[in-house]
C-alpha cells in the first residue's frame, strides 16, 4: 500500500485529455467508491487517533502524519452510513481540498484505474438519504462506482464564509457586464451554490449548469445568436476543474479552439491545487486558476477580467 502512489507525477499527461484517474476504497459495506488521484497526497494504515474535546460527530480524531497533525474522517459516518469499527485494521487517505489537508478514513483501499470523463456520470436526479453525497457515478468491472461530494461533506463539517468582505467596486462590475451574464459550471452543488451567494453580492445576473458538457452546448446554444462573439452575451466562465462527462481543462480547450467562444474569459475555480494545475491552466488557454473557495478572491478575478475586456 504504501507505494500505491509513488508514480502519480508520472500521469499528469491524462489530465487535458479528459480522462483520469480513480483511487478505489471501500466503506463499511460492499460498495465501491472512487477518488481523483491527483486530490491524495497519501494513502497508510491508519495510525493511532488521538480524541479531540468537542470534534465534530464525523472527525474519529487526529493523527500526527510527518510532522503534521491532521483531522481524520471517518466517510461513512459523514456519508450517513455506519462508523467504521476497527481503526487499527483500516486506511486513511490523505488528501488536500479547498486548501486545507484531511485525511479520509476507510475500510480498504484497493486500486487506481484509469477512466475517461465521459464514462463518469452525474448522479441520478433526486438522489436522497446517502444518495444525495453524490456528485457521479461510473461503472467499472460491471460494478457501480460511486464518487462522493466531498465539498459538500467538508461544507457540514466546517461551513465556509461566502459573503464578500471586502469593498468591492460593484458599479464598475455592473458597467463592465451590462446585460451580460456569467457562466457557472460546477458539478457540487455545494460549490455552485457558494458562487452564486458570493456573485450575488456584487448584483451580477448568472446562469448555473451541472458540468463542462452541459456549459459547452450552453454557450453553442448563445454563441448562435451573436454577430461575432460569444461575449457579447456571457461576460466570463468560471467553471471548475473536477466534472463529470467532460473537465474544466478539456471545455476551456474546447472554448479556446472555437472562433466564437475563443474571446471568453475563462477562471478555473478548483479544490485541485499545485504546480501542476497552474502549468496546465496555461496549457489550456484559461485566464485565471484559484483554488477554492475565499469569496473575496473570486470576486476580485471577475472584477479584473470583466474590466479586461
Amino acid at each position: 500500500m504504501a507505494g500505491i502512489l509513488d508514480s502519480v507525477n508520472q500521469r499528469t499527461q491524462l489530465v487535458g485529455q479528459n480522462r483520469l484517474e480513480l483511487l478505489l476504497f471501500k466503506l463499511a459495506g460492499r460498495q465501491r467508491y472512487g477518488i481523483n488521484v491527483f486530490k491524495v497526497r497519501e494513502v497508510l494504515q491508519c495510525p493511532p487517533l488521538t480524541a479531540i474535546p468537542k470534534r465534530n460527530k464525523f472527525v474519529r480524531g487526529i493523527a500526527h502524519v510527518r510532522g503534521q497533525t491532521i483531522s481524520v474522517i471517518d466517510l461513512s459516518l459523514a456519508t450517513g452510513g455506519r462508523a467504521i469499527e476497527n481503526t487499527k485494521d483500516s486506511f486513511i487517505i490523505i488528501a488536500e481540498y479547498n486548501r486545507s489537508v484531511q485525511g479520509f478514513l476507510v475500510n480498504s483501499v484497493e486500486r487506481i484505474i484509469n477512466i475517461n470523463w465521459e464514462a463518469i456520470l452525474p448522479p441520478p436526479k433526486g438522489t436522497s438519504g446517502k444518495q444525495s453525497y453524490l456528485t457521479a457515478i461510473t461503472e467499472i468491472d460491471n460494478e457501480l462506482v460511486e464518487i462522493l461530494d466531498v465539498e459538500k461533506i467538508l461544507e457540514e463539517i466546517s461551513p465556509s464564509p461566502t459573503a464578500i468582505s471586502k469593498a468591492m467596486d460593484t458599479q464598475s462590475i455592473s458597467a463592465d457586464l451590462g446585460d451580460r451574464l456569467i457562466l457557472i459550471a460546477d458539478d457540487s452543488a455545494v460549490a455552485r451554490n457558494q458562487v452564486k451567494r458570493a456573485l450575488e453580492g456584487l448584483g451580477v445576473k448568472m446562469h448555473l449548469v451541472n458540468n463542462g458538457k452541459e456549459a459547452l452546448i450552453y454557450l453553442q446554444d448563445m454563441a448562435k445568436g451573436c454577430a461575432e462573439s460569444i461575449t457579447e452575451k456571457v461576460g466570463l466562465l468560471i467553471s471548475d476543474i473536477e466534472m463529470p462527462e467532460m473537465d474544466g481543462y478539456t471545455l476551456t480547450a474546447e472554448i479556446k479552439s472555437n472562433a466564437t467562444l475563443k474571446k471568453l474569459h475563462v477562471i478555473l475555480h478548483t479544490s485541485l491545487s499545485g504546480v501542476f494545475n497552474q502549468q496546465m491552466v496555461q496549457k489550456v488557454g484559461a485566464d485565471d486558476f484559484i483554488a477554492k473557495f475565499n469569496p473575496d478572491e473570486l470576486a476580485e478575478s471577475v472584477q479584473k477580467w470583466l474590466h479586461a475586456d
